[in-house]
């Protein structure tokens, strides 16, 4: 799963130039005008439609759906297309998708609900004696400055290895489990760079941070996450995805791939922590609105932490801590897999919103352009002022 499939710093400066765009942000406790929670009217809901079926028509996309939430209030939710093509069932906003890479900003609220309970600091070392994992992934020695890797490293992807790509080892050896995988790419991928120099996107590092919650909590991943984040959101019934078209879940869509894509040869399971969730938009609209940073409706992260989570690392000005971020204050995350295209924003108005689609054409301007139809969707409502 890539963030972008293009250059992380070309989609910065192209696929998410819409949220670029946005002025300079106003204060994250500026209270919602009454107005700007209306729901959209039906010629600009029509109008709404009209651009994601043209979106939908033009990259062949079967099923979308997209939700819009401000201040606590679910103020748009829609859907079209095709869940299931051949069995022409009809997407809702009820259905479930992978939401690929989104995932990341779960995973990091995770870790820094477990910083804000003393349990885990930005500067543990993650491998060798003394380290949050300890030696569970084989001893020492290991390849240079291994051993020197953080938990800061790891969710700014200035970990010094194992970046996204054709190599990136969470798309082969499938068979093997995390530990298996883990103890694999310790022994045989040396880092390209010191940890804390270079931004390298990296699906294995998040992989690794989903094990570090696992051995400081002494709770299995996902089990973890429900408790201490989703439920707080109001969140109950996300899962991690199955891999194949038999595990597919009750409510969930069917993928599909293009230009060779196969969306059910991946193991989506052991993705957890970096990719691996599946859930409805209103679903991340509801959690995205619990770690805004504005006041209503009441966040699950001090402000203090917020801010730390939200502020770009000195490697890419654009990238955080499992967030997506610019001047104007916009958070957000995209994701990507086979059969799989999301995204998933804060803005600095007041807005969330998130869109998932059941495909993925690599190597176009797919993704940008979902990003650039969803703020285009938004500024049909003409009250909301995004």
């Amino acid at each position: 799963m890539k963030l972008p499939r293009r250059e992380f710093l070309r989609l910065a400066a192209s696929a998410a130039l819409p949220l670029s765009s946005v002025p300079v942000s106003v204060s994250a406790q500026l209270a919602p005008s009454p107005d700007q929670t209306l729901e959209p009217m039906q010629t600009e809901r029509d109008a709404m439609s009209n651009l994601a079926n043209a979106f939908m028509q033009q990259y062949d996309v079967p099923g979308f759906s997209i939700a819009v939430g401000r201040a606590g209030a679910l103020v748009y939710a829609d859907a079209f297309g095709w869940a299931d093509r051949e069995k022409r069932e009809a997407v809702s906003p009820k259905h479930l998708f992978r939401i690929a890479s989104v995932t990341k900003t779960i995973t990091s609220v995770a870790i820094f609900s477990l910083i804000e309970q003393g349990r885990i600091q930005l500067t543990d070392k993650i491998f060798g004696p003394g380290g949050i994992t300890g030696t569970d992934y084989g001893r020492p020695p290991y390849h240079p400055q291994v051993d020197q890797i953080t938990v800061e490293h790891l969710l700014t992807h200035t970990g010094g290895g194992w970046p996204k790509g054709r190599g990136d080892p969470m798309f082969i050896n499938l068979q093997m489990n995390h530990a298996q995988l883990i103890e694999w790419t310790l022994r045989t991928r040396p880092l390209d760079t010191p940890p804390g120099q270079h931004f390298a996107y990296s699906n294995f590092g998040y992989c690794v941070l989903g094990r570090a919650i696992e051995k400081i909590t002494g709770q299995p991943y996902a089990e973890f996450v429900r408790a201490s984040v989703l439920k707080r959101c109001g969140i109950d019934d996300m899962a991690i995805a199955g891999n194949t078209l038999a595990e597919r879940r009750p409510g969930e869509v069917k993928y599909y791939g293009q230009e060779g894509g196969n969306p059910y040869n991946m193991n989506v399971t052991r993705m957890d922590s970096h990719g691996g969730w599946i859930a409805r938009p209103a679903d991340l609209v509801q959690f995205f609105m619990h770690v805004d940073g504005f006041a209503a409706p009441p966040n699950i992260l001090k402000p203090q932490t917020i801010q730390t989570m939200t502020t770009a690392s000195a490697a890419n000005a654009n990238y955080a801590k499992g967030w997506e971020v610019n001047k104007a204050n916009n958070w957000w995350h995209n994701g990507s897999l086979p059969g799989t295209s999301t995204i998933a924003v804060r803005t600095h108005s007041g807005f969330c919103w998130a869109a998932f689609i059941n495909t993925r054409r690599s190597n176009s301007a797919l993704d940008g352009d979902l990003d650039k139809l969803i703020w285009n969707m938004v500024r049909q409502v003409k009250s909301w002022r995004v």
